[in-house]
């Protein structure tokens, strides 16, 4: 190989393995025009695989920023009104991918009347719930509300003319009893929406606002903001009746009992049943029957219906519930529920209760919880605290207001009742006016945004699975996802055609230089290098010719990619580019070429420890 005055090729100090590269080296700059011919080939394969990649990486990039950007996508909205525990909200909210979560109302209920500016009216605006780590508000120039605020859409704000630290004025209006009634509210504007976050008058306030609002237009009170209403009493159900008669019913009126009455079955009760149920047996002779509604609580209603058809007869109809168990600090109580009017407690020889007789209306005044303490007992007339099992424990207190003979203590029928009602929804007690209120059942709906667009098909179908009806923007992001698995198959595919093409560049590239060279590789041999360090000849040019291809590939990519973003610019947002190359792809794609091309070069190097030194003398 020779070597020119001033290249200063090889040094004479070093080992043959040290030698090898720099003689490679020497030899590609000898040769440069064919070195440049080569690296030129190599780009030519890199820089397109480069800018396909970054259009396929930039592209999808741009897509899911979009829809990431927009809560609109990250949003699974129930499609129908049903009612949804607060049980159920808490389970939910521990759901990977759940970003944000927060009950709503009844639709019916969602809508409020704001007062317009300047004599102009009132309109109607949508009312939505909102709490801590709303997207919709907090990624659209808002900030979440507290009591007292609301955040309007950009339409809300435009009809009611209201700007950000502006007053609000909203008006809750009812129907109750045939009268119109309506209560105001004054709602800092703590922020407007910017336009995206919907093309609807919207106001947004928390949750309790909204739920006082609900109940406000159900015809309840709400105390802490001086609406007037009703208190939330819970109804008395029951388990069936006894009915009590001097003589027995005649067969077709017995049957008639269980026709449009809301109970399903009548049969005989024995004396020992009526002690049961009572406390106490029937007065001999009488006839006893026990009206039962199989699958479906007895209420008033059912009860007064019977009244209705036994009108005439000589009876007492006596509601029941089964089971009920209060427990005390020590024991339990098994209470009897009697509330008769005066003519069934004369009928019976009972002793008539100090409370009201049963009318389907709970007594006021704390009279609910008056009992008569059985006589003999421990009871020495003070207040006993007790607690009930039901849907949410309930402690509450028995006022003893006199004693009983009967083995267990006396109660009226709709405590029982109560008691009955509170194992299926919700009850509250208030020790300061001694009357029981139901609680809140659940939720008419809910809004619920995903942590990230691919946490949406999963959550999605997760809540149909449960029976949820809801819609969310799936197959938008499927879209996204299909474009990506596409473009992905598509560039591998165009690149294992580019890989092919450079690897066979290389090939015989090399193969061809070690043909030429096979004097000067001959010579080598004789001047003491061995077949494995000429074997390196051919790897160390294919290293060489692989770094500077991918320079030059690198470079024709930059330049490529930024003639692409320039030329889509009007289409793109701030920050937004089409073509992007994710940094984390640059060593892995080197670190691929680099190692292809001493692949390629196998085959060359082969060649190389092949040559004779003999062939070499030969020849000269």
């Amino acid at each position: 190989m020779p070597a020119r005055a001033g290249e200063g090729v090889v040094s004479a100090r070093g080992g043959p393995l040290r030698q090898i590269p720099l003689l490679a080296a020497a030899h590609l700059r000898h040769e440069w025009v064919l070195t440049l011919c080569l690296v030129i080939a190599l780009a030519a394969v890199i820089s397109p695989l480069l800018v396909l990649l970054g259009l396929k990486h930039g592209t999808i990039q741009t897509l899911r920023e979009r829809l990431v950007e927009d809560p609109v996508f990250r949003e699974i909205r129930p499609t129908q009104t049903r009612e949804f525990a607060p049980e159920w909200f808490d389970g939910l909210a521990a759901w990977p991918g759940v970003g944000f979560l927060t009950p709503t109302i009844l639709p019916l209920s969602s809508v409020i009347t704001v007062v317009l500016p300047q004599d102009s009216g009132t309109a109607l605006f949508d009312l939505i719930p909102t709490a801590q780590g709303d997207p919709l508000i907090l990624e659209n120039g808002g900030m979440v509300p507290g009591d007292g605020e609301t955040v309007l859409t950009a339409e809300a704000a435009r009809l009611a003319s209201k700007a950000a630290g502006e007053e609000l004025v909203v008006r809750v209006t009812r129907t109750r009893g045939g009268r119109s009634e309506a209560v105001e509210a004054r709602l800092r504007v703590s922020a407007v929406l910017e336009p995206r976050a919907g093309s609807l008058a919207r106001v947004y306030a928390p949750l309790p606002f909204v739920l006082d609002v609900e109940g406000y237009k159900e015809g309840y009170a709400a105390p802490d903001r001086g609406w007037p209403g009703e208190t939330p009493q819970p109804y008395p159900s029951f388990d069936g009746a006894v009915l009590l008669l001097p003589e027995p019913l005649p067969p077709i009126v017995r049957s008639g009992l269980i026709i449009n009455t809301g109970f399903g079955r009548i049969a005989d009760a024995k004396p020992g049943r009526v002690r049961e149920l009572l406390g106490f047996e029937p007065p001999e002779g009488f006839a006893a029957y026990e009206l039962l509604a199989p699958g479906s609580p007895v209420t008033a209603s059912s009860l007064r219906a019977i009244d209705a058809k036994l009108r005439g007869y000589s009876r007492a109809l006596l509601p029941y519930a089964e089971g009920v168990v209060l427990k005390t600090g020590e024991g339990e109580l098994r209470p009897v529920g009697l509330s008769p009017n005066a003519d069934e407690a004369a009928m019976l020889g009972l002793p008539q209760p100090p409370w009201p007789a049963f009318s389907g209306r709970l007594p006021e005044g704390g009279g609910l919880v008056d009992c008569l303490w059985p006589a003999g007992t421990d009871g020495n007339g003070t207040a006993v605290d007790v607690r009930a099992s039901g849907v949410k424990d309930l402690d509450f207190l028995l006022r003893p207001v006199g004693i009983t003979n009967f083995e267990r203590p006396v109660v009226p029928v709709e405590l029982l009742g109560v008691l009955r009602t509170a194992v299926q929804r919700g009850v509250t007690f208030d020790r300061r006016t001694l009357t029981f209120q139901m609680a809140r059942g659940g939720y008419r709906g809910f809004r619920l945004y995903a942590k990230s667009i691919d946490d949406v098909p999963a959550i999605y179908h997760r809540l149909k699975d449960q029976g949820v009806e809801v819609a969310a923007e799936v197959e938008a992001i499927e879209r996204i996802r299909v474009l990506d698995n596409g473009l992905s198959r598509l560039f591998w595919l165009i690149a294992a055609l580019g890989l092919c093409g450079g690897t066979g560049v290389l090939v015989a590239s090399l193969y061809a230089a070690v043909e030429r060279r096979r004097r000067d590789l001959g010579v080598l041999r004789l001047l003491g290098f061995a077949r494995r360090h000429v074997f390196f000849f051919p790897v160390a040019q294919g290293f060489i010719i692989a770094v500077l291809g991918l320079g030059a590939g690198f470079g024709g990519y930059a330049a490529l990619a930024g003639v692409i973003n320039r030329t889509f610019a009007m289409d793109l947002a701030p920050g937004e580019a089409f073509c992007v190359l994710p940094q984390a792809y640059v060593p892995l794609f080197c670190l691929s070429t680099v190692a292809l091309a001493g692949l390629a070069s196998l085959v060359a190097a082969w060649r190389a420890t092949c040559i004779d030194p003999a062939e070499v003398i030969r020849e000269q």
